[in-house]
């Protein structure tokens, strides 16, 4: 059974969904598993490390899934997307 993620912004990179999932512990594990084949995207294995992913699709590591799914605004991560806090009370 596939749980959500909400994306944030237009796509999440999927390394960067990895690490926020919790399924490995670091950017490096990310590639490592990524380059070996163990990670599919809508079926397929997926050997782009930063492979932009959108809401609709599913992602697979093991016997885990992910479905991903829009998301307000305070939901997921997007790392281009990501807002930055304020400084000295002006939002970026």
């Amino acid at each position: 059974m596939a749980i959500d993620f909400a994306v944030r912004g237009h796509y999440v990179q999927l390394d960067q969904l990895l690490k926020a999932t919790g399924w490995v512990g670091s950017g490096g594990e990310a590639h490592a598993a990524i380059e070996s084949g163990r990670v599919r995207v809508d079926g397929r294995v997926e050997t782009r490390k930063r492979a932009k992913l959108r809401p609709g699709q599913k992602v697979e590591f093991g016997e885990q899934s992910i479905r991903l799914v829009g998301g307000a605004a305070d939901e997921g991560m997007c790392s281009r997307n990501r807002s930055l806090p304020a400084r000295n009370g002006i939002s970026t």
